[in-house]
């Protein structure tokens, strides 16, 4: 469902490529756990697998096709349809309410807006974020965002799931809830990949890449 094939990539000014001829393969069905030091360039090959970056040559296919070097609006348009996100910092909107975090991308989708509130508030339950659905991310713990991002992230059952770093501020008990949900998801059909630092939570995937 996912493949990187010859990635090379580099930042402006650095002395060396983060990734220099990196091929990897996720297929639908799997967790994988990226797993390597800090500052190894973990977030970075995310962004890149979610088209959010281009690579400096090589390429990442989606379903077989080469995506990484469309145009914006077509890239957009994959993640919109294809990917979820759990960025590391949540990346929740201050100015919206959690509902409306939780249920935002779906609207880009075409889901009506009850239907997506009523999945939001379900997932919400689950991971046991027990604050008014109309309260501000301002007004949450470091650990309840982060579950809120996951919701958002799942909202839409997206065929492709990146997850970065989801349990980091997550206790024991939460962070089991989680990993179960991720291989849940997996279970579905879907391409799970998780940036952890945890040995617990690459254990629990199907799969571990050290970079």
């Amino acid at each position: 469902m996912l493949r990187a094939q010859n990635l090379t990539f580099g930042y402006p000014h650095a002395s060396e490529p983060a990734f220099a001829d990196w091929t990897a393969e996720f297929t639908a069905g799997t967790t994988t756990a990226l797993t390597g030091p800090s500052g190894r360039g973990k977030s970075t090959l995310l962004y890149l697998l979610g088209l959010m970056l281009r690579p400096t040559s090589g390429e990442i296919f989606v379903d077989g096709r080469p995506a990484s070097r469309s145009d914006d609006s077509t890239r957009a348009h994959l993640r919109a349809k294809r990917f979820g996100f759990v960025f590391q910092d949540a990346a929740l909107d201050p100015t919206r309410t959690v509902i409306d975090n939780v249920t935002e991308t779906a609207l880009y989708r075409g889901v009506s807006r009850s239907a997506a509130a009523h999945r939001g508030r379900a997932l919400l339950d689950r991971f046991g974020v027990e604050v008014p659905s109309n309260r501000k991310p301002g007004q949450v713990s470091g650990g309840q965002a982060q579950r809120i991002a996951l919701c958002r992230a799942l909202l839409s059952a997206p065929a492709i799931l990146l997850a970065d770093e989801p349990t980091g501020n997550l206790d024991p008990v939460t962070t089991a809830v989680v990993v179960d949900a991720l291989r849940d998801h997996a279970a579905t059909g879907a391409t799970v990949i998780v940036v952890t630092h945890s040995p617990d939570v690459a254990a629990a995937c199907d799969r571990r890449i050290e970079l």
